[in-house]
């Protein structure tokens, strides 16, 4: 015959979970009443962000190599619309720039503090090769003669902490997307961007 397991073993397991349970229910519930009072003192509001230039300083394509080298600088405003809330950009960013699903080039977004209603500009430096490119060139340089224009997107996915007055929260990320329609990539020419639209999400 098999022994039964005693009483006061499984009484004290259910008393175990039920604590267990009974704790996470409770900080649950704190975390929720934190962030409601959080939310109705500082009434928070999204970031925003735009893209208002792109300068191409290199876009040189080796046939003997099949490698393309690309060099821009864009322009990024960040807006922090918040009275009592600041944001702190914090280090290991990245930020890139995309044709038709390839990357054209990449970088790094600078470490500041943006203080409440405050609109700060960023010129970017963004570099990038890409290998086996004469299929990629060959599709750009069609584009531009059919539409006269050439679709990017621009993503970015920045670690921030957020300051609720003097309560500086824990790290998260800040992705942002912007699509984007331009009339050139050729270097050292005037790119015109004709249509700009910035999305915005945030992970823990």
């Amino acid at each position: 015959m098999h022994s039964k397991p005693p009483r006061r073993r499984r009484s004290c397991c259910c008393r175990f979970l039920c604590c267990t349970f009974t704790t996470l229910l409770i900080l649950i519930i704190a975390i929720a009443i934190t962030a409601g009072i959080l939310f109705l003192a500082f009434r928070p509001k999204i970031p925003k962000y735009s893209v208002d230039k792109l300068r191409i300083t290199e876009f040189n394509f080796s046939s003997g190599t099949n490698i393309l080298s690309v060099t821009s600088n864009v322009r990024i405003t960040a807006r922090n619309p918040n009275k009592k809330i600041g944001i702190y950009y914090e280090g290991g960013s990245h930020i890139s720039a995309w044709y038709s699903g390839a990357q054209l080039c990449e970088g790094s977004m600078i470490k500041f503090y943006q203080g409440h209603k405050n609109t700060t500009v960023l010129d970017l430096p963004l570099r990038g090769q890409i290998q086996d490119a004469s299929g990629l060139v060959s599709k750009i340089q069609q584009q531009i003669q059919d539409t006269n224009n050439i679709p990017l997107d621009i993503k970015v996915k920045q670690p921030v902490r957020v300051k609720f007055g003097k309560l500086k929260l824990f790290k998260v990320n800040f992705r942002v997307r912007c699509k984007l329609v331009v009339n050139s990539l050729s270097a050292n020419n005037d790119i015109k961007i004709s249509s700009s639209s910035c999305k915005f999400r945030f992970r823990l």
